[in-house]
């Protein structure tokens, strides 16, 4: 990126649950599931809601970390929150999700209750997601942009498409790392979960947001909320600026034509293991190692998902215990 003079700039969706009790996630089974602080969407917006008063404080916090704050809602399930701001560099950007996450919990403490970021923590109603806006530019000049370019893209994105497209298989378990990372990617619930891109379908592995000259970008919306932020942003912009393409297939069926991506955990490691392009992202030892742990993590849970979140894939899962354990220090 230096050689070439290339600034990356990313800004993240970071969407999260509100839950009554200060270890919910901890303490949570999955007979009795997790209690919701408010039944309204996207307009619960009475002053005295939990939910309400959860993202102003949330919000409050933010700007006074230099967070450049544009949106602050209620999503659409209920309990559900998603605070937006301004694109940065996507080191920073990574950082940023490690802060947002941790003033949200702490936040949330202070209230007697959890943030909850696991991916799909109520089967029934939408899950988390981590939409990632991406775009490159080089001396103030946004390279993604191209007028007369399909859907307003330049070629170098479209590029950038068709790789991510290509390894998607590949690189999905960096981007959903857990059990319950793939109960969010159910077709039922607006899931982006086919290998395809689209300015209008949101089902769609990769949107193309309406845009202009500045804000012209591709918004990856697979990516889950319990992601490690650097290795998933090294990975997304590693694969679209240097990964394989099958460049003898259709531009056309190749953007469109439905394909999915794994439906659980298993089928992820499957795919990651067998990738050669993940060992020469990752390093051989550090993809072996990603796969060791996840596995590991994977055979505390029950195999099949079924229509019930269980106790171990939220018990287990490394942003809970990594929380837990932090906290012996």
């Amino acid at each position: 990126r230096q050689e070439k003079g290339l600034n990356t700039n990313v800004s993240v969706e970071c969407e999260g649950f509100l839950f009554k009790g200060q270890n919910a996630e901890r303490n949570y089974t999955g007979h009795d599931g997790f209690e919701l602080v408010s039944k309204g969407g996207y307009y619960s917006s009475l002053s005295t809601d939990t939910l309400r008063l959860f993202i102003d404080r949330f919000a409050e916090a933010q700007r006074a970390l230099a967070f450049e704050n544009e949106k602050d809602h209620p999503e659409v399930a209920p309990s559900q929150f998603e605070l937006n701001y301004k694109y940065c560099d996507a080191l920073l950007a990574a950082d940023q999700v490690q802060l947002y996450k941790l003033m949200a919990r702490q936040i949330a403490a202070r209230m007697d209750c959890t943030a909850c970021f696991l991916p799909k923590p109520i089967a029934g109603i939408n899950g988390n997601g981590m939409h990632t806006n991406m775009s490159i530019s080089k001396d103030g000049t946004n390279l993604f942009y191209d007028a007369s370019g399909e859907e307003g893209l330049s070629q170098m994105a479209w590029d950038f498409v068709d790789r991510l497209l290509y390894s998607a298989n590949d690189i999905c378990l960096t981007l959903n790392p857990s059990v319950n990372a793939y109960r969010r990617l159910d077709p039922n619930f607006e899931a982006p979960n086919q290998i395809k891109s689209s300015a209008v379908d949101r089902t769609s592995m990769v949107r193309i947001p309406l845009a202009n000259h500045k804000s012209a970008r591709i918004e990856v919306r697979t990516v889950a909320p319990d992601a490690n932020p650097y290795l998933a942003l090294y990975t997304l912009f590693k694969t679209g600026l240097t990964g394989p393409v099958n460049q003898e297939e259709v531009q056309e069926n190749r953007r469109s034509r439905t394909r999915f991506l794994p439906g659980n955990v298993y089928d992820a490691i499957r795919h990651f293991k067998a990738s050669n392009f993940v060992s020469e992202l990752l390093g051989q030892e550090n993809k072996e190692k990603f796969v060791e742990q996840k596995l590991a993590s994977a055979h505390r849970c029950p195999r099949e998902l079924g229509n019930l979140v269980k106790t171990e894939e939220v018990r287990f899962h490394h942003e809970v215990t990594n929380q837990y354990i932090w906290n012996q220090f």
